[in-house]
């Protein structure tokens, strides 16, 4: 007699003991792990939208061009489901806490610069119609491209006002933008370069998104209802 540990989908420990029988019948399992996100589970679900292979490839087909309709009709799952996952594990910080976390500290505890320079941009879409416009403004780590901060406001200078605000950590010296007069009224002019020249990586990361993300890309019949 062969005896196969059953192991949790989503922490993949062992430490599992039976959990009665759902309503069609199949055996439930329970997670015994106090740090597991899931309590109870199953291993043959019916429905395929319970998976978690299933659910982990609605993200990897949302970043690779895929609609909701087009992700539902590939996996075989309801169009709900992958707007439930997709809004489910969103919840990301206007800040790179990482990035902000490694800047060097002196022994005065006085933030030593680490950002050097950044590039600012900002990339447009809509919500339901185009009179309802929501703008992405972020910005980069102009050595290395890695985002450092973003807001999601209309076109306003107060938009860049709070972007501003959520760089200041960084120390940042000099700033590339491009010719929006919002960066005039707002930046130093001693700190503030305009021009396309250094503005190439955010620029880049621009198409990118609107290249993987079918929801912003420019010519297109699938588009957000929801903010």
């Amino acid at each position: 007699m062969v005896l196969e540990p059953v192991c949790c989908p989503h922490c993949h420990k062992t430490n599992v003991v039976k959990n009665g029988k759902s309503g069609e019948g199949k055996q439930r399992y329970r997670c015994r792990n106090e740090h597991c996100a899931r309590a109870s589970f199953i291993l043959d679900y019916t429905y395929r939208g319970y998976i978690p292979e299933v659910k982990a490839q609605v993200s990897e087909l949302a970043m690779n061009g895929s609609g909701i309709r087009d992700t539902a009709r590939v996996l075989r799952i309801s169009p709900t489901t992958v707007i439930e996952e997709l809004k489910k594990h969103r919840l990301l910080e206007s800040v790179n806490r990482s990035a902000l976390e490694a800047c060097e500290r002196s022994p005065s505890t006085v933030r030593i610069t680490r950002v050097e320079a950044a590039e600012m941009d900002e990339m447009w879409s809509f919500v339901q119609s185009k009179r309802q416009q929501r703008w992405l403004w972020h910005a980069i780590d102009h050595h290395n491209g890695e985002v450092l901060a973003d807001v999601l406001a209309p076109h306003e200078d107060t938009a860049l006002s709070r972007l501003l605000e959520l760089l200041e950590p960084f120390g940042i010296q000099q700033f590339y933008t491009d010719n929006w007069g919002a960066y005039s009224r707002q930046l130093d002019s001693q700190q503030h370069t305009i021009g396309k020249t250094h503005t190439q990586k955010i620029e880049r990361k621009h198409l990118t998104l609107r290249t993987r993300i079918k929801r912003l890309a420019r010519k297109t019949i699938c588009f957000s209802k929801s903010t």
